[in-house]
């Protein structure tokens, strides 16, 4: 017995994105499908949100809510309140608004991120 979808199914790769936002040591890649935004962050050794990104948010702080998977490369997170702690491969994270991160190490952060790329780096 076959059976149909009566629903529409998207399939996309981030080898062909909505937008591309490039800005210093690294780029967001964007697709907007399914009603909805997400977003794979490539940030590279030397990438800081405070001086990379924050020159384009014009925010103290990260203001972008994230919930992301981390795909390679290690972050280190650093809140407004004083909390920090470094974040790896394999692990899901929900970050509120009131962040500063940077690479650590040689290699890329590869991060895909289910709620905060709508928006970041974006030019206004």
């Amino acid at each position: 017995m076959t059976t149909h979808s009566t629903q529409e199914v998207e399939r996309r790769g981030f080898d062909d994105p909505d937008d591309v936002r490039d800005f210093e040591h690294g780029r967001a890649e964007v697709l907007e499908m399914a009603g909805g935004t997400i977003g794979r962050l490539v940030l590279h050794p030397g990438w800081r949100w405070s001086q990379d990104v924050k020159p384009i948010a014009g925010t103290e702080w990260c203001e972008a809510p994230h919930f992301q998977y981390h795909v390679s490369g290690t972050l280190h997170v650093q809140m407004s309140d004083g909390v920090e702690f470094d974040v790896g491969p394999g692990t899901v994270t929900s970050l509120p608004r009131g962040h500063d991160a940077w690479v650590v190490g040689d290699d890329d952060v590869v991060l895909v991120d289910w709620y905060g790329a709508s928006d970041y780096a974006k030019r206004h």
